[in-house]
């Protein structure tokens, strides 16, 4: 379908890749993998027509069409969501025009047997077979069914785009692109804006119904699930993997051993050649062997070996105060917008050390309790923040609050302590920001470059509360690792927002699952979360569990049912036991911060000449210390028995 040969891409006189040549066939599922900067998006550019290359061509067979997502693109206001899909279709009436024209040139003509009718004959058939493809007169339906699975409901359609978020945006441009059926989809990010539902659902349309896919994506288990080939953009060149991209890293692996073992022994040729060379370079007797050895060193090739990969360098949050054993408790939490209710009666307890996740569809709520822990909006209920709490903060605007006039390497310099700044450079390497980059002023940087840079900022500050708001969107998968190993050995307690799965994988111990108005609970990682609730999509989630055939119960069933509502009230009791004792934990640290304020103001008044000789002062400071002394015991006490009453 689509044939690049001998591609050459260059940059002023810097060579993106040369002499590339790779051949796209139908119903394959590519994988265009590289560092970022590699040429991944160029590559798809100039396939789409949208680039020219330096030197070399790509030929698309004829009739082949393609279509293109970039990461980014500018979207109209003008029309809903329904009439901006509908844009999608908007060839359908010149298509049937042209089969109108073409049907009634074959019942005028009478040449049954010229190759000229035969060819039409062809080239309708193909014209019909695509139109019936594309949905013909009664498109609508498909229509529908595309931006719902893309996340979107049904009262959606009729709003105006303007309303919605950029990544919902993209959202209708991917369902646009899709509802076109090209031969060849061209797909630069698709992810990034997608929940956990959307995703899924987009995997099974591209195994099931998408013609050729090559597609540049940070998500591991997207691209596991969806492609079958990975073509490596690496070190000018396109190394073809015949299997997904699991195997890919395995096989890379040991390439780039053999890599290694063959540069090392060509070095050792160059220096026993160069060692000749000045040995006997002024013996006469020598001159002829010298010369050729020489000629020899001229003649070699130097074998390129791909560039380190850095993932495996090891951050570490700085140290921070320890937290109370409860960094978060909501009681009854509720958020509505006027008559919207978002989420009621969320009950939730985080302790200490725990990793949890927040997934469900955009639009949940996920986010709006993210911004009423950080206290940026009003909700009604009981939310409380533990003793000595420090969060650290990343969402998409934290990136818009960086200062534009520092250059990037200057924006970490300044929050990095102790040893770290030895490793500066290397932090900013792994987070893409390797070489001269390190050197651009913030507000010359991209959206997504912004975003990465604020994320290194956090890593780096002192922090025992990590929230993080989809922080997955502009890293690539090595930066992807790198933040994943910092966050597992992270000490402190952690929320993520997140669609990305196998950056959940093995991070989160939690699930929290939003859904109609509603949070639940899920103990264990995100793959138990899925197994648990026995689906492979969450479009699952909605469905009605399956009715018994027979209302009647066996004896044996009515004695579990009556067992389990045993369990329940004991675990309703405990329940009840356990809030009861968070809320005198909770009295006990509030007790706590206000000795300790009331100590540090005194003790101020007793470093001043008047107060050190106050001696009601010195009473004073003796009485509160005890006190405080107290209130930390009965602190302990409470924490001790709430651990055992949740044990």
């Amino acid at each position: 379908m689509v044939s690049v040969e001998h591609l050459k891409v260059e940059f002023g006189t810097t060579p993106l890749f040369h002499d590339v040549s790779y051949v796209i066939n139908d119903k394959e599922r590519i994988a265009l993998v590289g560092k970022n900067g590699a040429g991944k998006s160029t590559m798809l550019k100039i396939i789409a027509g949208l680039q020219q290359p330096t030197s070399g061509t790509v030929s698309v067979s004829g009739g082949t069409t393609i279509g293109y997502l970039p990461q980014v693109m500018v979207l109209t206001d003008e029309r809903t969501v329904k009439e901006e899909a509908e844009q999608a279709f908007s060839d359908i009436s010149q298509m049937q025009e042209r089969l109108e024209r073409m049907n009634q040139e074959l019942a005028d003509r009478t040449d049954y047997e010229s190759a000229d009718y035969m060819s039409l004959v062809e080239k309708f058939s193909h014209e019909s077979e695509r139109f019936q493809m594309m949905g013909g007169l009664n498109y609508h339906a498909e229509l529908e069914r595309t931006l719902l699975g893309l996340g979107f409901v049904r009262d959606d359609f009729d709003r105006p785009t303007r309303e919605f978020s950029g990544g919902w945006r993209m959202r209708i441009e991917l369902a646009k692109l899709l509802l076109r059926h090209p031969d060849v989809l061209l797909l630069d990010e698709p992810t990034n804006h997608l929940d956990i539902e959307s995703i899924q659902w987009l995997e099974n349309f591209l195994a099931t119904k998408a013609n050729a896919v090559v597609l540049v994506s940070h998500d591991r288990a997207f691209i596991n699930n969806v492609t079958t080939r990975t073509l490596e953009i690496s070190c000018g060149r396109v190394y073809d993997y015949k299997v997904k991209y699991d195997e890919y890293v395995r096989l890379r692996a040991e390439r780039r051993e053999q890599q290694l073992r063959a540069y090392e022994n060509q070095q050792k040729e160059i220096a026993d050649i160069k060692e000749f060379i000045e040995r006997f370079r002024y013996k006469p007797t020598k001159a002829v062997q010298v010369q050729s050895r020489i000629k020899q060193l001229e003649k070699i090739v130097p074998i390129e070996v791909d560039e380190v990969d850095n993932s495996s360098l090891r951050l570490k949050f700085s140290p921070a105060l320890r937290s109370g054993d409860y960094p978060l408790i909501c009681e009854d939490v509720c958020k509505a917008y006027g008559e919207h209710v978002v989420f009621h009666h969320v009950n939730m307890t985080i302790k200490r050390g725990e990793k949890v996740a927040f997934v469900g569809k955009n639009g949940e709520g996920k986010s709006t309790l993210v911004k009423c822990i950080m206290g940026e909006i009003p909700f009604n209920g009981h939310l409380k923040l533990g003793h000595n709490i420090q969060i650290g903060y990343f969402a998409q605007n934290q990136a818009q609050l960086l200062d534009g006039e520092l250059t990037v390497f200057e924006t970490i310099d300044r929050v990095a302590k102790g040893d770290i700044r030895l490793k500066i450079r290397d932090i900013l390497g792994a987070f893409m920001f390797g070489g001269e980059a390190s050197e651009k002023k913030v507000k010359v940087l991209s959206g997504g470059e912004r975003s990465r840079l604020a994320m290194i900022k956090l890593l780096l500050e002192p922090v025992n509360f990590l929230i993080l708001d989809e922080p997955t969107n502009h890293l690539d998968m090595r930066s992807k690792d790198v933040l994943k190993e910092a966050i597992r050995d992270f000490d402190g307690t952690v929320i993520v927002v997140s669609h990305d799965r196998d950056f959940l994988d093995g991070l989160v111990s939690k699930v929290y699952e939003f859904g109609g108005g509603q949070v639940r609970e899920h103990l264990g990682g995100i793959y138990d979360f899925l197994q648990r609730k026995n689906i492979d999509s969450l479009n699952d989630l909605q469905k009605p569990s399956l009715s018994r055939s027979s209302s009647v119960l066996s004896d044996k069933e009515e004695k579990s049912v009556n067992q389990n509502r045993l369990a329940y009230e004991q675990q309703k009791e405990r329940q009840k036991k356990i809030r009861k004792m968070e809320r005198l934990v909770e009295q006990c640290e509030a007790q706590i911060t206000e000795l300790e304020a009331a100590l540090k103001l005194l003790e101020n008044q007793m470093a001043t000449a008047e107060g050190a000789a106050d001696v009601a002062l010195y009473e004073r400071h003796g009485n509160l210390k005890k006190q405080l002394d107290a209130a930390v015991e009965e602190w302990e006490t409470a924490s001790l028995m709430l651990e055992e009453a949740q044990k």
